[in-house]
């Protein structure tokens, strides 16, 4: 059998026996972590398509799309802010970048053009393939499993407190009707303070919202995604102020 291009031995060969529904592109000159990152999501039963360039993986993407792509920002000939922009002409395919530490001018630019969240180098594998579950699941496409909990996001029920609008369904967030582009992390982070207004919640309480249980992020994380989430809404609403900080203690939401 010829291998397709740019899927991997180990994976066509996952495929041929018993190929799993969702497919994971991964987009990265760094064959040390291309083969890294197949391996562990092949471990998870997903099935992966590999691409050392830009090129490359935007032909292979608009001629047979996955459910998921990652992206790493600095490649060669196409990187992967081109990627994405020429990407976003013919698709909507959910991307993940993965981008250097704090680097926030690649993140608004990535966001502005649709990418769906942001993973900083160096990374847990753990964490990239948790929130790749969450976007999957949130775009609809994730299979539960049977007795799995059911969030607001399964359920498809909007949260609206004051000018706030968020429909977990769909991934959408809006301010007095203006949009305002979160990432998965950012928007779980709200989700958990919005659900009960004016309750003080933990950094503690925050990084179990939004990170799963087996993965180790230091407790500051949330305050730099706080920081970038006031920044998002200021766009919309220079007098944004609904997520108060108390010091020592966590963050609230105010729908007042």
């Amino acid at each position: 059998m010829a291998q397709q291009p740019g899927l991997s031995e180990a994976s066509q060969s996952a495929s041929a026996t018993a190929e799993p529904q969702q497919v994971i592109a991964l987009v990265d000159d760094d064959r040390n972590i291309l083969t890294s990152v197949s391996i562990a999501l092949q471990s998870e039963g997903f099935a992966t398509r590999v691409y050392t360039d830009g090129a490359t993986a935007l032909k292979a993407l608009t001629e047979n799309q996955p459910d998921l792509a990652v992206f790493d920002i600095k490649m060669p000939r196409m990187d992967g802010m081109e990627l994405l922009r020429r990407l976003r002409e013919t698709s909507t395919l959910p991307v993940i970048f993965l981008t250097s530490k704090d680097d926030e001018q690649d993140e608004a630019a990535g966001l502005a053009m649709g990418a769906d969240d942001y993973i900083a180098k160096p990374f847990s594998q753990k964490l990239l393939i948790a929130r790749i579950r969450a976007i999957l699941r949130r775009s609809g496409m994730a299979q539960q499993t049977p007795g799995e909990e059911t969030e607001s996001a399964e359920t498809g029920e909007e949260i609206v407190r004051g000018k706030l609008r968020m429909d977990p369904a769909r991934h959408r967030v809006t301010w007095d009707g203006r949009n305002v582009s979160l990432t998965v992390t950012e928007f779980l982070i709200l989700e958990a303070l919005a659900a009960r207004p004016g309750v003080i919640k933990s950094r503690n309480q925050l990084m179990d919202a939004a990170y799963p249980d087996d993965v180790f992020v230091d407790d500051r994380t949330v305050d730099s995604h706080i920081k970038r989430m006031r920044r998002k809404f200021r766009v919309v609403a220079p007098d944004f102020s609904a997520i108060e900080t108390l010091y020592g203690a966590g963050y609230s939401f105010s729908d007042g």
